[in-house]
């Protein structure tokens, strides 16, 4: 404990909150986790903050029990914190500290007529899930606690808040609350400007800037932990106050840091159940798309977002149809054998996939302007129905929305991609994932073993980085020289006739999406 610096990651995800606790290699040492839910409240998905607080606690608690049984040690002294969260929600508290609604999070989709008015007046996407999205909604709804606001945060910046007294973000989280100006690496004086006289009128006492946490970079200090901080996290009176502690950011930016995607001209993916690519510019887009949410890095680079709601949704039911035949058959698979074998099959599909179609939206999709979904798999009287081109068509499905939200960066504004680094489970079955989409979106896609590792990880280095840069030393240059230049990095390039065969299926799947209009329209719940 005396020799060694430690720093500490916690992220508050949706479905669990977990600590990660790193040496000065950057190796996690131990790590704890706790599960939580959402829930739907009058009208709002939420969390109690009381849970808040037993979750952190409690992951905490576990890893300093890992921590001791590895070190026969008790850890009573961290070097560094960095908080991260769900980006985005609505977290407006009173002079006094109260909260004056229940924390409403980035799921709600009830902001549709602020974020309209919003994107119209900045001439700037502003997404249903940002916080100013939330606030201006309930400007608009004259909800009664508008009058009472003092400030405004997101779920790590209110952690931060309470264990360092410090109302602060991290520029990439801050720009999930409002726009950022990449050139002053702080928010949009002219859009804030704009929002005051749109709302010169409504019943509030309040600017934005007097309410919104100041923005800091990566690397800058973001205060020390207090005694009632320390207490907040171990209960038990061990955890010694004064670590210092990092920024908050947002759950998007921890990711970028865990795959050492944060350099200009490169980008991650995260691919699970929903996709998200992150792609950070070289320079500010020349307009704004409502398909592309602009956010930046934790060191405020510009950086491109493309999100879609829908990806191996369908697969995995797929998946689960077959893992039910085989167990009628009284025969036993694991389910990663069963995900191998499927994904391997695609390898071997035919070169039109047999003539088959298929359409993975469970939900609705902004990208190509769903409001709902009906997932379909179509065939034609001469299509090959075979097991490899069934799973192709539906991996290339998978990729499609992806690939037309990050063809509005490379035709129309023409950014670069140099690589992608990709993360998630649909690179567990190796190469297949990562070729597919390496073709279907034509650039290199490449896959560490450490981006297993997470956000929470991700905090940590920007903690590490805060305590251990050496002097104007930036985050990229940390990043690949003192921590990934040691990793082994899997990378496939597009080949040609991949890349030929996926687009002849997009243009296919253009087509299909007029179908996919009609069976939303006349087939209701």
């Amino acid at each position: 404990m005396t020799n060694r610096k430690y720093t500490l990651g916690i992220e508050f995800g949706s479905t669990r909150i977990k600590a990660v606790l790193i040496d000065e290699l950057f190796k996690p040492v131990a790590s704890g986790s706790y599960e939580w839910e959402n829930k739907l409240e009058n009208g709002y998905w939420t969390y109690d903050l009381e849970t808040v607080w037993a979750g952190l606690q409690q992951a905490y608690k576990v890893l300093a029990a890992e921590y001791k049984e590895q070190t026969n040690e008790t850890l009573t002294k961290i070097d560094a914190i960095g908080f991260s969260g769900m980006m985005h929600g609505y977290l407006p508290f009173d002079k006094s500290g109260t909260l004056l609604t229940p924390f409403r999070t980035w799921r709600n989709t009830t902001t549709e007529t602020a974020a309209k008015e919003l994107t119209d007046l900045f001439q700037f996407n502003i997404p249903q899930r940002w916080s100013i999205a939330h606030l201006h909604q309930a400007v608009i709804d004259n909800e009664p606690h508008i009058r009472q606001i003092d400030f405004l945060t997101t779920l790590a910046g209110y952690v931060h808040w309470k264990l360092t007294g410090r109302k602060v973000l991290g520029v990439g989280e801050a720009a999930g609350m409002f726009p950022i100006d990449s050139d002053s690496g702080s928010y949009d004086t002219t859009m804030m400007d704009l929002y005051e006289k749109q709302t010169a009128q409504s019943d509030k006492s309040w600017t934005l800037e007097k309410i919104l946490p100041d923005v800091l970079q990566a690397g800058e200090s973001a205060g020390e932990l207090t005694e009632e901080g320390a207490r907040l996290i171990d209960p038990s009176g061990q955890l010694n106050s004064g670590a210092q502690l990092c920024p908050p950011e947002g759950d998007a930016g921890t990711g970028m840091v865990a795959t050492n995607a944060v350099a200009a001209r490169t980008g991650n993916v995260s691919a699970g159940t929903s996709v998200f690519s992150m792609i950070v510019l070289e320079e500010a887009l020349s307009s704004y798309y409502e398909e592309i949410d602009m956010v930046t890095t934790p060191s405020g680079k510009p950086t491109a977002m493309v999100h879609c709601n829908n990806f191996t949704t369908d697969i995995n039911a797929w998946a689960r149809l077959f893992k039910e035949l085989v167990e009628s058959l009284s025969l036993e698979v694991s389910s990663d054998k069963l995900f191998n074998t499927l994904f391997k099959k695609a390898l071997e599909a035919d070169a039109d996939n047999g003539g088959l179609m298929s359409c993975n939206y469970y939900s609705g999709e902004p990208i190509t302007g769903f409001e709902e979904g009906r997932p379909m798999f179509l065939q034609m009287p001469d299509s090959t129905l075979s097991l490899a081109n069934f799973m192709r068509t539906h991996i290339y499905s998978a990729l499609a929305t992806l690939k037309l939200g990050m063809d509005i960066l490379t035709l129309k504004e023409q950014v670069t991609v140099d690589q992608l680094l990709g993360h998630g489970g649909f690179f567990k079955t190796e190469h297949v994932g990562q070729q597919l989409m390496a073709d279907a979106l034509n650039v290199p896609v490449s896959v560490m073993e450490s981006a297993g590792e997470g956000g929470p990880w991700g905090m940590a280095l920007l903690a590490s980085y805060m305590i251990s840069k050496d002097e104007n030393e930036k985050l990229e240059d940390f990043l690949a020289v003192k921590v990934f230049s040691s990793q082994d990095i899997d990378t496939l390039k597009p080949t040609e006739e991949g890349n030929k065969q996926f687009s002849t299926f997009l243009d296919r799947y253009k087509d299909m999406l007029e179908v996919e209009k009609t069976a939303v329209k006349q087939l209701r719940h």
